[in-house]
């Protein structure tokens, strides 16, 4: 499997697996943002458990700390100040967005080795569609290789915010979007590649089975 090999985010202090939300529909990007504010504060106080949350949302850009304004192509969507890392994503119907909160202060205080965890998680369930997923030096998110075309394509976002040692945001993973709405932005601020999803790839998950493979491969790399 290629990508493997990486050091799990080792759960501590009794910390055992997170729990895991799928929400119904389609969940404006507003009150995503509200809601992960709000576990997070919760999770720091101790009033709540650590959360991976499975959401997709209506067709939406969002910009990272990094995003340059010229990276705004076409504001065909609506478009909103994120407060992750990163530059400009896009969100929309037959993406899975997981939004996952941890307590990294007992997890291991590591932010790199948390973002390298993200990257591993999506690889290997990528890996359960038989889909050779890589990291690439110097660009951010989850690429696949076409050999034949000489080409490479993104499949998978990571975006993460970190408050007191408490995670939010996460990945996105291209299940059945429509592709042609990435056009609108400089997806993460690479225009030399494009992007892909397990549809256009040949593979017709489901987001029922995109999930079942996140939920499966959690515990091999988060311990």
């Amino acid at each position: 499997m290629s990508g493997t090999g990486a050091t799990a985010v080792l759960a501590a202090n009794g910390l055992g697996r997170p729990e895991f939300r799928v929400a119904e529909g389609l969940t404006p990007y507003p009150e995503a943002l509200a809601f992960m504010e709000a576990r997070v504060a919760a999770i720091r106080a101790g009033e709540a458990g650590e959360l991976v949350w499975l959401v997709e949302h209506p067709p939406t850009y969002t910009a990272g700390t990094s995003a340059p304004a010229e990276g705004l192509l076409d504001a065909r969507f609506p478009v909103f100040a994120a407060g992750r890392g990163g530059q400009w994503t896009y969100h929309g119907p037959g993406q899975r967005t997981a939004y996952v909160m941890l307590d990294l202060g007992a997890r291991g205080r590591d932010v790199r080795r948390y973002v390298h965890a993200l990257e591993e998680w999506v690889i290997r369930a990528l890996w359960r569609f038989n889909v050779v997923a890589e990291r690439r030096e110097g660009r951010v998110g989850i690429w696949v290789a076409d050999r034949a075309r000489g080409t490479e394509d993104k499949i998978g976002a990571i975006g993460v915010r970190v408050t007191r040692w408490v995670t939010w945001h996460g990945i996105a993973l291209n299940v059945d979007p429509d592709l042609g709405h990435f056009g609108g932005i400089v997806p993460c601020g690479i225009s030399q590649h494009g992007v892909t999803s397990l549809h256009r790839l040949g593979i017709p998950a489901t987001m029922e089975e995109a999930d079942a493979a996140l939920m499966a491969e959690w515990d091999g790399v988060f311990g």
